[in-house]
């Protein structure tokens, strides 16, 4: 059920630019980020590269990606020659990478909420551990593991909805369906409660974990009224926290 990057790299690059994502998701992510110019980052689950030009761009140096996924890192390889900023991308297992300098800042969207379980979660808590300098921080997005399954239609007005496989148990899957104007594509995240998340990441070496209230952005603001991101805001299906290694 592990989802198929490769065959919808060009869908998902698509539904980064949905409004949510951009005025909720990136605005929150930002706000959490403060000023990150020169400091060393590496973007974890990069995708497409999408979050890693952004970070490059507010001065992060250096900054690298890396990805699961051989179609996104090509999307992304492709972008850093048409435009290039000096980002360097890897295909590989985040589990498995080890910078041969520790960094500042390790950034993921979308990263633990791949692992199906406490172990493969503390794999991936010890990667982002291993790549964070003594006091560098972990900044990250996932699916919010306290979203009910009563409230998972409510993201349709944004553009997705959210599909449950079963009871929402450890490990459960959790369908995240992007519905594009050519068509919705599927993307599969697992459910793991916020104990576990807190507990294997503490394990990990990664503490103080600061869980973030979603906000929306100016120009979100201008863009729509309260009355339509409200029902985002007050049920939030996505979850932001950062947290530091120890």
């Amino acid at each position: 059920m592990t989802t198929d990057y490769d065959g919808i790299a060009d869908q998902y690059k698509e539904s980064k630019l949905e409004e949510w994502r951009t005025h909720i998701e990136q605005f929150t992510l930002l706000q959490m980020l403060g000023d990150i110019a020169g400091k060393s980052v590496l973007d974890f689950a990069c995708g497409e590269g999408y979050y890693t030009r952004v970070l490059r761009r507010l001065g992060a140096e250096p900054v690298a990606g890396v990805d699961l996924s051989g179609g996104m890192i090509d999307l992304a390889k492709a972008e850093e020659v048409r435009n290039t900023l000096g980002i360097s991308y890897q295909q590989g297992d985040a589990r498995a990478v080890t910078l041969t300098e520790p960094c500042d800042i390790v950034f993921a969207a979308y990263l633990l909420n791949y692992a199906k379980n406490y172990q493969e979660l503390l794999e991936m808590g010890h990667a982002i551990a291993r790549n964070l300098k003594t006091g560098g921080r972990f900044i990250t997005v996932n699916n919010n593991p306290d979203d009910p399954p009563g409230n998972f239609s409510i993201g349709r007005a944004y553009g997705f909805t959210k599909h449950l496989e079963g009871e929402l148990v450890e490990g459960a899957p959790v369908i995240f369906r992007f519905h594009l104007a050519d068509g919705p594509f599927d993307v599969t995240n697992y459910h793991l409660s916020r104990v576990t998340i807190e507990s294997a990441l503490g394990e990990a070496g990664l503490g103080d974990i600061r869980w973030h209230a979603p906000s929306v952005s100016p120009e979100g603001s201008r863009l729509h009224d309260q009355r339509h991101w409200a029902p985002f805001l007050a049920g939030p299906p996505v979850a932001f926290f950062d947290c530091t290694k120890r």
